[in-house]
């Protein structure tokens, strides 16, 4: 995101930069707890070594840059530092090709097969959100807690989930 180039490519990325889209219901979930969460599992002073790897929060209206704006000067504050993070408008999202998705469960051949049986095509698997949540417990992400409370939800067979455990467990 961010860039001129159309339909950019992993190997023809132009001016743009790795993000991710991050769709949310207001309703259970606030913008400005979504940048609570961002600054708290972030390093914002971090000088980005290309613009591909930059450091950037984007906003889709006024209210949401305001709120962005602030959150990055009470970081600074805090950090007693100069923020890098750049704060910039919404743009067209590009999604990175099928191989750039899901990089922890693409390592986990039992539990990517498993998904892929249930997702038979390259959209239905992306934009799962089954999916994304095993990906991101086994890149270590989430409590045990979670995990047990989640891993019902699934939709994994008995064996696969105790891969996820296992998997889970090895990554910590």
């Amino acid at each position: 995101m961010g860039g001129r180039t159309k339909d950019p490519t992993y190997y023809r990325l132009g001016d743009h930069t790795e993000t991710l889209q991050l769709d949310f219901d207001p309703s259970k979930i606030t913008y400005q707890k979504l940048l609570d969460i961002f600054w708290s599992t972030h390093n914002g002073c971090a000088q980005p070594y290309s613009r591909q790897y930059k450091s950037a929060v984007f906003y889709q209206n006024d209210a949401q840059k305001k709120l962005a704006q602030e959150s990055r000067a009470r970081e600074a504050a805090k950090k007693g530092k100069a923020v890098t993070t750049e704060i910039l408008p919404l743009g067209t999202f590009y999604l990175a090709e099928e191989y750039h998705q899901k990089y922890f469960l693409r390592q986990s051949s039992p539990l990517l097969r498993e998904f892929q049986a249930m997702y038979s095509d390259a959209k239905s698997f992306q934009a799962s959100t089954a999916v994304a949540r095993v990906n991101g417990y086994l890149g270590g992400h989430g409590s045990e807690a979670e995990l047990r409370a989640d891993i019902g939800r699934l939709g994994l067979s008995p064996r696969g989930q105790e891969a996820l455990l296992r998997a889970w467990k090895e990554s910590r």
